[in-house]
This record gives C-alpha cells, sequence and structure tokens, in this order.
C-alpha cells in the first residue's frame, strides 16, 4: 500500500501537467477560430475539448485503463481532425496534444500509440472522404505530424523525470560536490576566508572614493546588524560613540535595501546575487557638503565597483555559518560519546574499586584502594564538566555577557569557587563567530583557574564595543607555573584568539595568581572602566 501510494503521489505532477496542456491547446486553437469565426473549427474543437475532458477524467481514476488516453482519445481527435481538414486546417494544431499527454502518462510506448492513432484516423478520415489531400491540407497535416513528434519526446523525458524515485542521498551528494570544489579553491582566495579582512579591504576602497571621516563595514547578526570593522579620522576615538548616528542610517538602508542620505551621513547596502549582504556607512568630513561633491551619484559607483569584493565577503560569511554549524554539531556528538561511553567506563572502574575496598588484604592496602577511588571520583567530575563545557556555548543567549554569566553560575555551583563577572556592553553583538570564540577563551581560563591553580576567587571582566572587545579573566591561584609537555590550553586560547583577529596576553599577578586577556581586534586600546556588574557566588 505504501508502494502505490508512493507512485500515485509521483503521478499527480504529471496529470495537473496533462491537463493544463490539454487546457492551454484548446483556448489556444479556440480563440483563432471564434475570432476568424471558423464555424467548421468551432465545432470540432467543441469535440476535441469533450475527448480532452473525458481523457483527463480517466487519468484521475488509476484503476481505469491507460489506453484510454493513449490511443482512444488521441484516435478520436485524429477523427475530429480529419473531418475537419477539406474545410480548415486550424484544428490540426490538436495533433501536438495527444502525444504530450500519452507521454505524461506511459512514457515513450504512450506517445508513440497516440500518434499513431492520430495520424491514422486522421488519414484514413481524409482519404475516406473522397476528396484528394491538397497541398496546402498536406504542409499542414506535415508540419503538425512533426510537431507532435518533436512535444511528445519532450514529455516522454518528463514522465522519466517525474516518475523517478527520490534519492535520499541525494543532498548528501551534491554537499560532497560543493565541499570539494570549496576546498579546490580556497587555496585560490588571494585574501582567504577571513571576513574581517575582506570587509577591511571593502572599507579601504570605500575610504579611497568618499572623504569620510567614520566608516564601517556592517554584516547581518540575527534580525540585527554587527559592525564587521570600523574606522575613524580620530585617533583613539571609540567606535561606538563616533558611528552611533551612522548604525542608525545602516539599518534603515538594510531593511530598504536601497542607498541612503542624510546630511553628511551615508548608508548603501552590499548586495551580491540577488541579496543583501551587509551595509556600508559613514559620515563626510565636517568640512564637506555631500551635494558639491555628488554623493548620491558616488554611492551608486561605489556599488558597482565593489560587486566583486562583496562576492568574496559573502562567500567568507557563508563559510564561517557553515564552520560554527558543523563545529557546534560536532561539539555536541563528542559530548553524547564521552557521556555515554568513556564517562560510564569510567564509573564502572569506580564500582570495580569498591568490592575491592569492601575486602582490603591489609591497612596499606586499603589506603592506597580509598586513594585510588578517590581519584577515580575527581577524573569522573572532571570528564562530566568536560561534557557540559562542550555542550555551553553562547548560542541564544541574550548577549555575550549574558552567557558568560551562565557560565560563572554553572562553574561556582559545581566548583564551589565565586566568579565576580563585570559586564559593560551595548545593544549591537559582535559577530557570532566573534561572540563564540572569545566565550571559549573565558571558559578555558576559568576551568584552568578551578582545576590547576586551586584558584578561591576568580572576576572576569567583558567590555563590547563592536568590533572591539576586551575580555580579561583574572584569577589569586598558583599562577603560572612550568609549562608541562601535555598542557595545551594556552596554545589553544591564543589560536582562538587569532581566529577572530584578535590577541591574547598572559601575565602573572602579584602576589599571586594569573590575568588573561583578549583583545580584540590585536591593535585595540585597552578600554575603560565597566559601567555594569554581575556578581556570582556561592
Amino acid at each position: 500500500m505504501g508502494r502505490e501510494a508512493a507512485r500515485s503521489r509521483r503521478g499527480w505532477p504529471a496529470i495537473r501537467l496533462a491537463g493544463a496542456t490539454r487546457l492551454c491547446g484548446f483556448f489556444a486553437l479556440l480563440v483563432p477560430a471564434l475570432w476568424t469565426r471558423d464555424t467548421t473549427a468551432v465545432l470540432a474543437l467543441i469535440a476535441v475539448g469533450a475527448a480532452w475532458l473525458l481523457g483527463e477524467l480517466a487519468e484521475l481514476n488509476a484503476a481505469l485503463p491507460t489506453w484510454l488516453t493513449t490511443v482512444l482519445e488521441p484516435l478520436t481527435v485524429g477523427v475530429a481532425c480529419g473531418l475537419a481538414l477539406h474545410h480548415s486546417t486550424t484544428v490540426l494544431g490538436a495533433l501536438a496534444i495527444g502525444p504530450v499527454t500519452a507521454a505524461l502518462r506511459a512514457g515513450a510506448a504512450g506517445a508513440s500509440l497516440a500518434i499513431v492513432s492520430e495520424l491514422g484516423a486522421l488519414l484514413a478520415v481524409a482519404v475516406g472522404s473522397g476528396r484528394p489531400v491538397d497541398d496546402a491540407e498536406g504542409l499542414a497535416m506535415l508540419t503538425w505530424s512533426v510537431v507532435a513528434l518533436g512535444l511528445g519526446m519532450i514529455a516522454t523525458y518528463l514522465h522519466a523525470v517525474l516518475r523517478r524515485d527520490p534519492d535520499p542521498l541525494s543532498p548528501y551528494h551534491d554537499a560532497q560536490d560543493l565541499i570539494r570544489q570549496l576546498i579546490d579553491l580556497s587555496d585560490g582566495f588571494g585574501t582567504g576566508l577571513d571576513p574581517a579582512t575582506l570587509g577591511t579591504g571593502l572599507l579601504d576602497a570605500v575610504r579611497d572614493e568618499l572623504p569620510a571621516a567614520a566608516l564601517a563595514v556592517y554584516v547581518a547578526n540575527g534580525r540585527d546588524l554587527a559592525p564587521l570593522v570600523t574606522w575613524t579620522v580620530r585617533t583613539g576615538a571609540e567606535p561606538a560613540d563616533e558611528l552611533e548616528e551612522v548604525t542608525d542610517l545602516a539599518t534603515l538602508s538594510w531593511v530598504s535595501a536601497r542607498p541612503t542620505v542624510d546630511g553628511q551621513v551615508f548608508a548603501f547596502p552590499l548586495s551580491s546575487g540577488g541579496s543583501t549582504v551587509g551595509v556600508a556607512a559613514g559620515r563626510l568630513s565636517d568640512r564637506l557638503e555631500a551635494d558639491r561633491i555628488g554623493l548620491e551619484d558616488r554611492i551608486r559607483e561605489l556599488g558597482v565597483q565593489l560587486a566583486p569584493a562583496v562576492v568574496r565577503l559573502d562567500t567568507a560569511l557563508l563559510f564561517e555559518a557553515l564552520r560554527d554549524r558543523a563545529t557546534a554539531r560536532e561539539r555536541r556528538r563528542l559530548a553524547r560519546e564521552i557521556h555515554d561511553g568513556l564517562a560510564q567506563d569510567i564509573a564502572s572502574l569506580g564500582y570495580l574499586v569498591d568490592t575491592l575496598a569492601a575486602e582490603p588484604g591489609s591497612p596499606a592496602q586499603a589506603a592506597r584502594i580509598t586513594a585510588l577511588r578517590e581519584r577515580i571520583s575527581a577524573v569522573v567530575t572532571e570528564v562530566r564538566q568536560s561534557v557540559v563545557t562542550l555542550r555551553t556555548g553562547v548560542g541564544e543567549s541574550a548577549s555575550l555577557g549574558a552567557a558568560l554569566g551562565g557560565l560563572a553560575r554553572r562553574l561556582t555551583e559545581s566548583s564551589g569557587v565565586p566568579v565576580h563577572v563585570t559586564l559593560d556592553e551595548r545593544e549591537a553583538r559582535l559577530r557570532p563567530e566573534v561572540e563564540a570564540e572569545l566565550f571559549r577563551i573565558a571558559q578555558q581560563a576559568m576551568t584552568n583557574a578551578v582545576q590547576h591553580a586551586a584558584a578561591t576567587a576568580i572576576d572576569v571582566h567583558c567590555r563590547v564595543r563592536p568590533p572591539q572587545a576586551v575580555l580579561t579573566v583574572r584569577d589569586d591561584g598558583r599562577g603560572l607555573g612550568p609549562a608541562r609537555p601535555d598542557s595545551q590550553g594556552l596554545d589553544i586560547m591564543r589560536e582562538r584568539a587569532v581566529l577572530i583577529g584578535g590577541q591574547l596576553d598572559v601575565d602573572q599577578r602579584h602576589p599571586r595568581g594569573t590575568s588573561i586577556t583578549v583583545r580584540v581586534p590585536a591593535l585595540a586600546t585597552v578600554l575603560p572602566t565597566t559601567t555594569r556588574e554581575e556578581s556570582v557566588t556561592a
């Protein structure tokens, strides 16, 4: 039953297409006949339309035999065309419809039967009438026969496509081809696939054409815009303050998908493939007048000039999105594997140790078994914490600060070490990949402070001024000791910082403790004190 139902569902598109073909063919032939008042053609087309209507009804009933539409329907059409041949050749266009509908129903065999039936009936009636077929009538018969043959071949191909069983692996094969192409092409990208680098190139191109005092390139961040790169002529000026009015106009240009100018401030969309990738916006120098330099015309020219760079930026953003999605899924998969495999195996070792502890051979052996049991319990705790770490991220959190606050609370609950979080954020957010890497750096730094530095308190400071951010994690633990050969925590944090164009600094605190600071971008100056605090205590 399931297979028959699937076949029936696959047949519906062909039935609908055949019905549309009959309907269009009927009106395409009837309108000229009515316009020229060709009574013979009109009467013949009424008979043909009745045959097509009965054929469509027969197709809707799957229990009826196919010869009704592949033989009987074309035969009726051929008879009607033959009766009208010596009075009007207009109706001969109906010969092109039968092979199409028959092929959609039964493929090449159906198209062949329809053509033979139509032409056989047409020639039989024409010859049987006793009147010779003149040159014009013969040419019309030949022309529409060739058209019927060609359309029947096209419909045969459509029949094969519409009836083909869907391949469940087709999306995977397509994905494989696309990924292979991306890997092959990635080496040829002159500027790589780093959105920030490509955004900087766009910003520099705008600076070359427009004498601006402040510029920014924005990209989509969910339903909002996030600054990708910014520039201000005033050294040390904070982008969020210099570009506040620019950001509002950029949002307007993003929504309308049109260039927008308001006094000295301008914004225009960056489009690729019919979609808006981002927005370039800025503010002219106060010494210039927008009308005098023809700002609107220059913006339109820039939109065309930057098209290749926008395509490269769009590619980089899509690659980042693909990488982030794949990474998140892989982290969840690893978390499941560790929880269901490694964690359970280690826990089972603990049960074996408990059995040995029930009957120790000597007090010394009992002490060693107890120490072993405590060590196994500590390892199980660390493994479970690793599972939580893998499954935790910024995700749908309201902001990076909110995600850090939740992380601090969970760490405090599991370790008993108080974590104090100080946040200073604006409504604008960093790009998702930047927030994700900053979150992982903070997570690694806090976890190291608890597990390896024996810290009794941790302070986290986070200040965000997109696209700049400064994140600092300080603890009062043992500080930096000799690097262990198997320790890669700091190297991983530095790699994460490099991925988002940042810089990681690790300093020894006095009298004890460690301070880890990451700045994005790497040349960002140290941002001063914060304005909003969230404290997490045990």
